[in-house]
């Protein structure tokens, strides 16, 4: 299988993953650190249970292995950033703000692992960018448009995740990618903890226990297998192509989350609490379409 393939076949896998993070943030979650605390706890399992089973290949160097741990560092501030805005925004707006992840990971690639790019991608970060801008803006009452404040938050997040990828695939040069995901998700899942260990999160998820809601079946289902998979296919991409290229053909999530999304609250009318005018799919579509252009773009090599 071709890295293309399995790097868009990893953004279908991962969109579901944020589909189902939104319907516990929107059904069950009081704090915005309730579903990061149990990304963290799950996490942290994961990658300690990898790299015991694992163990430690023959080979492997402790600057790669630093490497992938900063590149789990990196994903981990990347995700509780996105996190924290999606318990307040729309999945379809937040997630493919975050994909202009391309940019930075072009720029990074290009100036540490000397990738080249084309103009022709270049006109594919620009319309990423202007996708991007498009799902942030805000019209008010009065006319006056504006970039809303989620949207800084978002591109930090994006810059992290590129960097994350451009690092991880630095380390995979050594490492094998399961020992690569198992350092990463225990750095990832060490990231998530710091920040949501907190007295309200905590209630929340002591409760999700008590009462056995089913919130946990959403994150156990998520975090244990369909983020897992994701995350492998995504390395496994980055082992066999140019880190720019996998970041942006990942990018691709933005069109299945705004699809999965649109079309969830379409069937079951309220549910993530999307917002379903004609005028307002419109808009999240055509941005939608046009990251998806210029990600196209990015991916081709003339």
């Amino acid at each position: 299988m071709s890295w293309i393939a399995i790097a868009l076949l990893s953004a279908a896998v991962i969109s579901i993953v944020n589909i189902f993070d939104k319907t516990v943030i929107y059904r069950y979650a009081t704090s915005p650190l309730t579903l990061p605390l149990l990304i963290g706890m799950a996490q942290t399992i994961v990658g300690t249970a990898v790299i015991l089973i694992n163990g430690i290949p023959a080979g492997v160097t402790l600057e790669s292995s630093i490497a992938a741990i900063i590149s789990g560092i990196f994903f981990g501030l990347s995700g509780i950033t996105s996190q924290r805005v999606l318990f307040t925004q729309e999945v379809s707006r937040t997630i493919p703000v975050t994909q202009s992840a391309p940019i930075f990971a072009a720029f990074l690639a290009m100036m540490f692992l000397n990738e080249p790019i084309s103009l022709l991608q270049w006109g594919g970060i620009l319309a990423t960018v202007s996708g991007s801008v498009m799902l942030s803006i805000r019209v008010r009452d009065v006319g006056t448009i504006f970039l809303h404040k989620s949207f800084y938050m978002l591109m930090l997040s994006a810059f992290l995740f590129g960097a994350a990828n451009v690092i991880g695939k630095h380390a995979l040069t050594d490492l094998p990618i399961l020992y690569t995901h198992g350092l990463r998700m225990f750095a990832l899942g060490s990231v998530f903890l710091a920040f949501a260990l907190r007295q309200e999160s905590w209630r929340d998820v002591r409760g999700y226990f008590v009462t056995r809601s089913p919130a946990l079946l959403f994150v156990g289902t998520n975090e244990f297998l369909t983020a897992n998979i994701g995350i492998l296919l995504m390395l496994w991409a980055l082992s066999l192509g140019p880190a720019s290229l996998v970041t942006a053909l990942f990018g691709t999530r933005a069109f299945f989350v705004v699809l999965y999304s649109t079309g969830l609250a379409l069937i079951w009318r309220g549910s993530l609490g999307e917002q379903t005018s004609p005028g307002t799919i419109a808009v999240k579509i055509l941005s939608a379409m046009l990251i998806v252009a210029g990600i196209a773009a990015i991916a081709n090599p003339g």
